[in-house]
C-alpha cells in the first residue's frame, strides 16, 4: 500500500538546515517553558490523597471540588459513569490525616459511598519519578548500543539525539499548557520512544539497502532516496495510529487524557524526527558511504 500515487523525490537533505533550525527553536522554547513553569505534576509524583466516590445521582463537579477546602487545587474526574467520581487531593498539611479526611467526606457527602481512599506520600511520588527517569535513560542507552552494533555508531548517536528530541518537545508542551503530568503520561512518553525508534530503524535499514544497490552514489543521495522510499510507509502507519490515539483523546475521558495527549504529540513529533532529523543528522556528524559498507557486513543473513 502506498500513500503517494507517484514516487516521491523530496529533497530532504537540502532542507536539513531548515529542519534542524526549527527543531532547535522548539527545543529551546520547550526547555525555557520547563525552566520557567516546570511540569504540573500530579499527586502520583507530589503525593496526596486519591478518593473514589459513588453517588446515587449525578453530582455537580464544582460542588464536589468546593466542598473540600484545601490550599491546593483539587482535580475531579468521572470514572466509568457520571455517578462515579475520582478525586485527587494534592499533599496538604490540613488534609494529611486520612481518618480526618474520611470523616470530612462523610459529613460533606452523606449519600455517597467511599469506594476508595488512599494516600500517596511525597517520598513515594519522588521515587516513582526517579524510577521513570531511570527507565527512560536505560532504554535510550540500550537502544544506542543496539544500533551501534547492528548498524553504525553514527547512526546510534543520531538516533539518540532524535529520540531525546521527541520527549523534550512533548514535555515542553505539557509545561506550557499546564497539562497535568502523571504516571500514565510518563508511560505514554516511553511508548513514543519505542514507536519513534521503529520508524528510525526502518529508515536506517533502507539507507543500507540503497547503498548495497548503488555503492557509488553520494551519501546525500543514498539517504535522501531512503527517506523518500519509506515516506509512504511512515505516513500511513503514523497516520492510522494517530487516528486511534485521537479517539482516546476525545472519548477516553479525563483519566486517559494525559496518556493519549503524550502519545498524540509524540507520534507527530516522532514522525517528523524520523523523516527530517535522524537520517540527515547521521550525515552531518560524519557518515560516509564507506561506513555503510562496514555496516552492511554486520547484517545477518536471512534464515529460511
Amino acid at each position: 500500500m502506498e500513500f503517494f500515487t507517484t514516487k516521491t523525490n523530496i529533497p530532504f537533505m537540502q532542507q536539513r538546515s531548515l529542519a534542524f533550525g526549527l527543531s532547535l527553536a522548539v527545543i529551546i522554547a520547550s526547555c525555557l517553558s520547563l525552566g520557567i513553569y516546570g511540569l504540573n505534576m500530579s499527586l502520583d509524583f507530589t503525593g496526596g490523597h486519591q478518593v473514589q466516590l459513588q453517588f446515587d445521582e449525578t453530582p455537580a463537579m464544582d460542588t464536589i471540588r468546593s466542598a473540600i477546602h484545601s490550599s491546593k487545587q483539587i482535580t475531579v474526574y468521572t470514572l466509568g459513569s457520571s455517578k462515579n467520581i475520582l478525586m485527587k487531593i494534592p499533599h496538604d498539611n490540613q488534609l494529611q490525616d486520612t481518618h480526618k479526611l474520611r470523616k470530612l467526606l462523610e459529613e460533606k457527602f452523606p449519600t455517597a459511598k467511599i469506594s476508595q481512599l488512599s494516600y500517596i506520600g511525597p517520598q513515594i511520588g519522588t521515587a516513582l519519578l526517579f524510577d521513570g527517569i531511570n527507565a527512560m535513560i536505560i532504554a535510550l542507552l540500550c537502544t544506542m548500543v543496539y544500533i551501534a552494533m547492528r548498524f553504525e555508531y553514527r547512526f546510534a548517536i543520531s538516533a539518540l539525539i532524535a529520540l531525546l528530541h521527541d520527549p523534550i518537545i512533548t514535555l515542553g508542551i505539557f509545561s506550557f499548557f499546564r497539562v497535568e503530568f502523571d504516571i500514565i503520561s510518563l508511560a505514554g512518553i516511553l511508548t513514543v520512544l519505542g514507536y519513534s525508534l521503529n520508524d528510525t530503524i526502518v529508515v536506517y535499514d533502507r539507507i543500507r539497502e540503497n547503498y548495497q544497490a548503488n555503492p557509488k552514489h553520494h551519501i546525500h543521495d543514498i539517504v535522501n532516496r531512503a527517506i523518500n522510499d519509506t515516506l509512504s510507509r511512515t505516513i500511513i502507519t503514523s497516520g492510522l495510529t494517530l487516528l486511534a490515539v485521537l479517539a482516546l483523546c476525545f472519548f477516553g475521558g479525563a483519566t486517559l487524557w494525559g496518556f493519549s495527549l503524550a502519545l498524540a504529540i509524540g507520534i507527530i513529533v516522532g514522525t517528523y524526527s524520523s523523516i527530517y532529523v535522524a537520517g540527515a543528522l547521521s550525515v552531518v556528524i560524519g557518515l560516509q558511504a564507506p561506513d555503510l559498507a562496514n555496516s552492511s557486513s554486520k547484517r545477518q543473513p536471512h534464515v529460511l
